[in-house]
């Protein structure tokens, strides 16, 4: 599927060095994506075969960036997140070369390419640990988190140094019998945290990271930065009821979100910033809409999760969209996510008693017209659901250890491989595939929502053209409409002349809404996530819905 090497790129970078506050990211899980050497493992070459199919091409999906989950040597016990090299390419998934080509091809036609960078915690086979671990003194014997055992009781029996938990599961503390002492972990003992209170760890991660922009990288996901600092004097979390899982039975005070990160992200940043059109996004490990929209500057997102969290509900997306727009602000640009790698699908997650292939429709119209950046997860545009995976294949860590003392969501179920055709392998491999495929792929498959205009997929390629042509949808600003009519969410993107006109139908009932949106003009129907019989104005404002549609209008005369 890949395009000549003199064919020139059909919309060449887009929305110039402001890309990062007006495109679409459309994240790869590069494992499940597409595997070109039938190993069952997706890989570099396999997303540089289906690159056309991201683009702007006439099959294009037309997304202006990809965000790349991590492809650095790794042992893979945390599926990547547990990085041995940072600024390396793990043969798994390529070459060297490879990666190159990678970033030439897609910039050649339009995309920018965004790395996941694991910079709080290394994997312990990474040569810094193996360097610090062995000894007390040496250069690299203060890059990780150390600390004595305590024996407050005086029973001889040492004790990790405070009562940090990790988010896997158990203390945060592991013993080092090399250097007869504990280092910290926020997740797996194999993820040792880094100290980035030390000098020579700051030095390194940012020539690690002026590396990736020389080499063609136009942006970062930082992966959950506000851990990277941790209290100085090592205190203990306050406690908490115990509900749910043991890592909800404290306030996570000193262990993340301390004094002192904005220092650390201003180093970073200003590596980024030196650069034109590079960017960042920041994962925001446990936070809310007002610490998010605390570390936002221009070229700089974080990750706010609000609306990922909510049911499908008129009233719980108000009230979401009410508290970001607040904490955000006019001066402030969000991000908008429905999906992840580490979230159940929208189709799973929503569809609690509705139709899971009309709920991912509208959620397609949610995703890409709110104010926001969005970011698109591999596969929803064709409306993929988790698969389910049996015990014995588990693969995501915490879920092989789940049990009613600690609950845990298999990630793995929503990291199934993409599926291409309705073949042997989904087309996704010739091998057999790492994980399993999901059962609907004969069916549920690029090949054939490529062939139906009827399909998800086909909407979503008419919504990201709709949102590309549109200042409104892509750049401005959103006011929610005061509608009556129960299950209804109605909001006016405005900027300049260029306004749009959103609806969405939470119900499963047809319905009629009275909606004012302040505009003089006719409304004209862009989008509807019903082909036959789609939304319409009636006299005196009132639009007709049908059950669980979702509906963009522009004003007659343009966008």
């Amino acid at each position: 599927m890949t395009a000549p090497a003199n064919e020139p790129p059909d919309r060449p970078f887009a929305f110039g060095g402001d890309w990062w506050r007006h495109g679409v990211v459309y994240q790869v899980y590069p494992r499940s994506f597409a595997d070109s050497d039938g190993n069952g493992l997706g890989d570099l070459r396999g997303l540089i075969d289906h690159l056309d199919y991201l683009g702007h091409g006439p099959d294009g999906l037309g997304v202006d960036a990809i965000w790349l989950s991590p492809i650095f040597p790794s042992p893979g016990l945390d599926a990547g997140y547990d990085v041995a090299d940072h600024a390396a390419i793990d043969p798994r998934f390529g070459t060297e070369a490879d990666f190159a080509e990678l970033v030439a091809e897609a910039h050649r036609r339009g995309i920018r390419v965004i790395l996941d960078l694991v910079l709080n915690h290394t994997s312990d086979q990474h040569r810094w640990f193996q360097a610090s671990r062995a000894s007390r003194s040496g250069p690299y014997a203060n890059w990780y988190l150390w600390h004595e055992g305590i024996d407050p009781e005086g029973t001889g029996t040492t004790s990790p140094p405070n009562n940090w938990l990790s988010y896997f599961g158990g203390s945060a503390w592991a013993l080092e019998p090399a250097r007869g002492q504990f280092y910290d972990h926020t997740f797996l003992a194999q993820q040792p945290d880094l100290n980035w209170r030390e000098p020579g760890v700051r030095a390194a991660q940012l020539e690690m990271i002026q590396g990736w922009l020389d080499r063609g990288v136009d942006g970062f996901r930082l992966d959950v930065f506000n851990c990277f600092l941790k209290d100085e004097e090592l205190r203990s979390n306050p406690l908490r009821s115990e509900a749910g899982r043991p890592w909800d039975h404290q306030v996570h005070r000193y262990d993340k979100d301390q004094p002192g990160l904005g220092g650390v992200l201003e180093d970073l940043r200003a590596v980024v910033d030196a650069r034109d059109g590079r960017m960042t996004v920041g994962e925001l490990f446990e936070g809310n809409p007002v610490l998010a929209a605390r570390f936002v500057t221009d070229r700089h997102l974080v990750f706010d999760f609000q609306l990922l969290q909510q049911p499908w509900s008129s009233e719980a997306f108000v009230q979401a969209i009410v508290e970001r727009e607040t904490a955000f602000g006019p001066e402030r640009w969000p991000t908008v996510v429905l999906s992840n790698h580490d979230q159940s699908r929208t189709a799973s997650r929503l569809a609690v008693g509705g139709d899971p292939d009309e709920i991912a429709r509208a959620a397609a119209v949610v995703l890409l017209t709110l104010r926001g950046t969005a970011f698109l997860y591999y596969g929803e545009e064709l409306g993929l659901r988790d698969v389910a995976v049996p015990l014995e294949e588990i693969q995501d860590p915490p879920a092989r250890a789940a049990s009613p003392d600690f609950p845990w969501w298999n990630r793995d179920q929503c990291r199934s491989p993409m599926p291409w055709t309705g073949g042997p392998g989904a087309g996704f491999t010739t091998g057999r595939p790492w994980m399993r495929l999901a059962p609907d792929t004969a069916t549920r498959n690029v090949e054939r929502q490529l062939d139906d205009p009827d399909s998800i997929l086909a909407l979503y390629r008419r919504l990201l053209r709709a949102r590309r042509a549109s200042p409104a949808l892509h750049g401005g600003d959103l006011t929610l409409l005061p509608i009556s009519t129960p299950g209804v969410l109605g909001y006016l993107r405005r900027a300049g002349e260029s306004l749009a006109l959103v609806l969405v139908n939470f119900g499963q009932s047809p319905v009629e809404a009275p909606v004012e949106a302040g505009a003089g003009g006719r409304w004209e129907l862009v989008v509807s996530t019903h082909l036959e019989g789609p939304a319409q104005f009636r006299d005196g404002g009132l639009v007709t819905l049908g059950p669980l549609e979702a509906a963009v209008f522009t004003l007659a005369g343009g966008y």
